[in-house]
């Protein structure tokens, strides 16, 4: 059964968490009776904790706006998840420019953690062992992601200087949907206001980003991050393909995700193939750009299912080569 003073503490959290907190509800939380919680409330009161009283049928107990506590009080689970947060957001690239602020804020929890907790979780944060390795990730300025995000919220137009992959400079002005994580880096979408087209932009490349006056509207239809993985898909690379695939949306998906390819909900009817049943069939038709072909066959392969190669005639022949590999080494005695 936990102490008074371990009561005391829980009702501290539970007033921390914000809002008004009836009597009756903080009896049920802690385990006592009303009369109990009153007599806990005077005995923050007496610790200077500014506790108010609200009056009427919703009324309760609350914190005086403004109030900061002055300690960090986490529970072995809340610390644990705060800790390897912090760990994960730095091997996969969801950090900003400022690469010590995980490293510093962990150390802080450490300093205000009772011994014996810190001393578990640095014993499994030692003992933790990860089957990939941490990347190189190129990281957004904390600034830019703020204030991104803060243009996001309100419908802002920002003016934005970027830098592209080829090192051009240009300023822009940004009508921000959204912020999107993907594969370890930020990314913005947003219309170009200048051209009047959705781009994608990454945040590390965004130096400054400033609000300016007026406001937006956003667009009906997909959100933020099936805009920014469609923008993966149609990216210009030097190969163009398409394919019609015999299977379930699903079962391509599983291989050829939406940030790789796009995919035509719509049944697809070609002339049946020898010994398929025409009634069973249903074709998806698949578009992929791509930089290099040489993945391509693999992928098909292990997808298992009935494919036609529309274009390019390049990957016709790399997948006949491969099919003809396989078969050489199957027949090895």
């Amino acid at each position: 059964m936990p102490r008074p003073t371990g009561r005391v503490l829980t009702l501290l959290e539970l007033l921390q968490s914000g809002g008004t907190r009836t009597v009756a509800e903080l009896a049920d939380r802690l385990g006592v009776e009303g009369r109990t919680v009153r007599r806990y409330v005077g005995q923050l009161i007496d610790l200077d904790v500014p506790v108010e009283s609200v009056r009427g049928r919703y009324g309760g107990y609350r914190l005086a706006p403004g109030y900061r506590l002055p300690p960090l009080m986490l529970s072995d689970d809340e610390a644990l998840a705060v800790l390897l947060g912090l760990v994960a957001g730095r091997r996969t690239g969801l950090t900003t420019t400022e690469r010590t602020a995980s490293e510093t804020a962990s150390a802080k929890i450490r300093r205000v953690l009772p011994k014996h907790i810190a001393r578990r979780l640095d014993l499994l944060l030692e003992t933790l062992a990860f089957t990939d390795q941490p990347g190189e990730f190129d990281t957004p300025d904390a600034e830019v992601l703020l204030a991104i995000a803060d243009a996001v919220r309100h419908r802002r137009p920002l003016s934005v200087r970027y830098t592209d992959r080829d090192g051009r400079r240009s300023e822009r002005t940004l009508h921000a949907y959204g912020i999107v994580a993907h594969s370890g880096r930020w990314y913005v979408t947003g219309e170009d206001a200048r051209i009047g087209e959705d781009r994608t932009f990454r945040l590390d490349r965004i130096a400054d980003a400033r609000p300016l006056p007026g406001s937006f509207e956003a667009p009906m239809g997909p959100g933020p991050a099936q805009r920014v993985l469609s923008g993966f898909a149609t990216a210009e690379y030097r190969h163009e393909v398409i394919l019609r695939i015999h299977g379930t949306a699903e079962q391509v998906r599983a291989h050829l995700p939406a940030s790789v390819a796009n995919l035509d909900e719509y049944e697809y009817e070609p002339e049946p193939a020898a010994g398929q049943d025409r009634a069973d069939e249903r074709w998806l038709r698949v578009e992929l750009r791509v930089e290099r072909l040489d993945w391509l066959p693999r992928v098909l392969a292990t997808l298992d299912r009935p494919f036609v190669i529309e274009r390019p005639e390049e990957l016709r022949d790399l997948v006949i080569s491969l099919a003809d590999r396989l078969a050489s080494s199957a027949r090895r005695a």
